[in-house]
């Protein structure tokens, strides 16, 4: 019996493990409100709201977001209108417009992408609970 309670605890933490949690707003969806997920989110559609994305958050082509966003790490090829907060890597396409303040460790910023704000980068992100994002330096000068 012990055999059979070892396997059954291996595969129970192998699918915990292999669960990803993905979220989509698809093209034509129009959404008003706040967004917080703990997965992966991609927006096709309309967002008018803040977005808190645990993970990965990717806004397609036809994407839109008009409210600031906070995520782990980020593709963009909509539009946004607010400012991003992203921990470690914010990729902006060619079709990609943004108009607010970044605050990101590392930036991929495209051929064609539009950027209209103020960007601070290599900084430690830290996003409090129920707060707004902070960013201190994590370089010495």
């Amino acid at each position: 019996m012990a055999i059979f309670n070892n396997n059954t605890a291996k595969n129970e933490k192998a699918v915990q493990q292999s669960q990803g949690i993905l979220n989509i707003i698809g093209q034509g969806t129009r959404i008003t409100g706040d967004l917080v997920s703990n997965g992966d989110f991609r927006v096709d559609g309309a967002i008018e709201g803040h977005v808190k994305v645990g993970q990965r958050l990717v806004i397609g082509g036809t994407g839109k977001i008009l409210g600031n966003i906070e995520a782990d790490s980020a593709t963009v090829a909509g539009h946004i209108k607010g400012n991003i907060t992203v921990k470690n890597i914010l990729e902006l396409k060619p079709s990609a417009k943004i108009d607010g303040d970044i605050v990101t460790n590392k930036m991929v910023i495209e051929s064609g992408a539009q950027f209209n704000g103020r960007c601070t980068m290599n900084v430690a992100v830290s996003v409090p609970a129920g707060g707004a994002a902070a960013a201190t330096s994590v370089a010495s000068k």
